[in-house]
């Protein structure tokens, strides 16, 4: 563990040196105070992200800060910067590998700051698993101690990979994150790729594949698993396919991926323009892909429609994240409808046969849509809900496969939700469920994740590890790595899909 004493000195009007501020120094009182204002973010390998800033009616006058860092791996830099009341930032001073006492001097420059951030760029190979903790513990304004108060704990900063974002690949966004570990360990990552904008479906969409043999720590070049082309002789941005969920059949090996294909009706939202009957041109049409070789080559689409929806309902489709193996080998994929009055209902699709055919369940509760299944100890099924109403997600139980639903004690008051997506996994040796969504009912940020050991009853504050309170698109979908570690793909405030590997103690304790 290196233990890092980051000291920032900003000199204004002269150059002078000082020594370096001892966190157990006692803090001078005064008028003048300054607070710190920490904010979590996932620090991305090799990017500057913002931690936390400063804020007086004295910054101008900062003469010195004193910043304890530690780390098992020391950061590529640690920078300060100025914000203006127009918004321009201004940097202040950068510390390369900061390993020991480091001073900046800086000539004054004459500008009336809002805020001072303190900024962190991880390396660019910064280990996934590291930690990094930052405590500022003194400043100086005109050369003299000033009170300095942290507006909460300083929390924990965890390394992140920025697997996509915005202009990879020429691409404008990614979005709606899948994730799953196959037996020989690999880690299959599927997401959209967004060609234009970020608008979902109808547009110029096909569905990305990343692929990873290390645990997460690198990733192969992304590839394109689904693309409609220009079927029916209309262009790219009238066959859009996306929302994609990813399965893997741990007895084979083979890693399934279906997703939501729309036809024609250039510039509507396919949630809205879709309606009754079983064709293209009707309505939105259910896809399927398959690798049989570890998520090296992947088949051609293959349009499973007709298997499933009803030509009353006006939208049938996958809910996006990942599908289960059941004990007994029958492949679950979450799914939705919109019934003949544009109804959204939850609920489940199942194959007994390895693919072949496909059987679709009934609707789990009304207004409800994105969902994740899990199979409990005893063999039940629970659909884990994004819930129209708001607030909280919606919980239900199959004893039979979609045929009838209970509703779960834990339903719309255990799970706080802003309306989003969600995820849901089971540990295999473990009565242990792990969640993840922006855990708050007022927008999608403060994304966390969460344990129960009791079946979903209850998710004690304890047992969950806050990722990112910066605002987002919410998504995420985990995934177990191994037997001691949890990955998970998310749609984070710093990068369109981010990918974070954290420690399973780390979560339930």
């Amino acid at each position: 563990m290196i233990k890092l004493k980051l000291f920032v000195l900003i000199l204004v009007g002269q150059i002078c040196t000082s020594p370096m501020l001892e966190q157990s120094q006692t803090y001078a009182q005064g008028s003048t105070q300054v607070v710190y204002h920490s904010e979590l973010r996932p620090l991305l390998q090799g990017k500057y992200i913002p931690v936390g800033y400063y804020s007086s009616a004295s910054l101008g006058q900062l003469t010195a800060v004193a910043i304890s860092l530690t780390a098992t791996q020391a950061p590529a830099s640690v920078r300060l910067v100025g914000e203006t009341v127009s918004g321009e930032k201004i940097e202040l001073g950068a510390v390369s590998n900061p390993e020991s006492q480091v001073s900046f001097k800086l000539k004054n420059l004459n500008v009336v700051f809002i805020k001072i951030w303190v900024e962190v760029k991880a390396q660019k190979d910064h280990d996934l698993l590291d930690i990094i903790n930052m405590v500022p513990s003194e400043v100086k304004i005109n050369d003299r101690n000033v009170s300095l108060t942290l507006s909460k704990e300083t929390p924990n900063y965890r390394i992140a990979k920025e697997l996509r974002n915005t202009g990879f690949d020429g691409i404008h966004s990614y979005r709606i994150p899948g994730l799953v570990t196959t037996p020989k360990g690999t880690l299959i990552a599927v997401y959209d790729i967004r060609k234009n904008s970020s608008v979902d479906l109808q547009d110029d969409v096909d569905v990305g594949m990343s692929r990873s043999t290390d645990g997460g720590d690198t990733w192969d070049p992304m590839e394109v698993i689904m693309d409609m082309g220009t079927y029916g002789g209309l262009p790219q941005d009238q066959n859009g396919v996306g929302d994609p969920t990813v399965l893997v059949d741990p007895s084979t090996g083979y890693i399934y991926v279906v997703a939501l294909w729309a036809h024609g009706k250039p510039g509507e939202r396919i949630w809205f323009s879709s309606r009754q009957g079983m064709t293209p041109q009707e309505t939105g049409q259910l896809v399927l892909t398959k690798s049989e070789d570890d998520g090296g080559t992947w088949s051609a689409p293959v349009n499973i429609t007709t298997q499933l929806k009803d030509p009353s309902w006006n939208l049938f489709f996958n809910g996006p994240g990942m599908g289960i193996t059941l004990k007994d080998g029958t492949l679950v994929f979450p799914a939705q409808f919109k019934d003949a009055d544009q109804m959204p209902h939850s609920t489940i699709v199942y194959s007994k046969d390895k693919g072949d055919t496909w059987k679709v369940g009934t609707g789990a509760k009304s207004n409800t849509t994105e969902a994740q299944v899990v199979e409990l100890t005893n063999g039940s099924l629970m659909l884990n809900m994004r819930d129209n109403r708001g607030g909280f997600r919606s919980i239900a139980i199959t004893e039979n496969m979609g045929e009838t639903w209970v509703e779960h004690s834990s339903s719309r008051s255990a799970l706080v939700e802003p309306v989003c997506m969600a995820s849901i996994i089971r540990h295999p040796t473990d009565d242990l469920l792990l969640f993840s969504n922006p855990a708050v009912s007022d927008g999608r940020y403060n994304m966390t994740i969460k344990s129960s050991t009791d079946q979903g009853l209850s998710w004690p504050v304890g047992q969950q590890l806050l990722l990112d309170e910066g605002p987002g698109w919410g998504y995420s979908c985990l995934t177990l790595i191994d037997q001691e570690h949890v990955g998970i793909l998310y749609e984070s405030s710093v990068a369109h899909m981010t990918f974070q590997k954290i420690k399973l103690t780390d979560i339930i304790n």
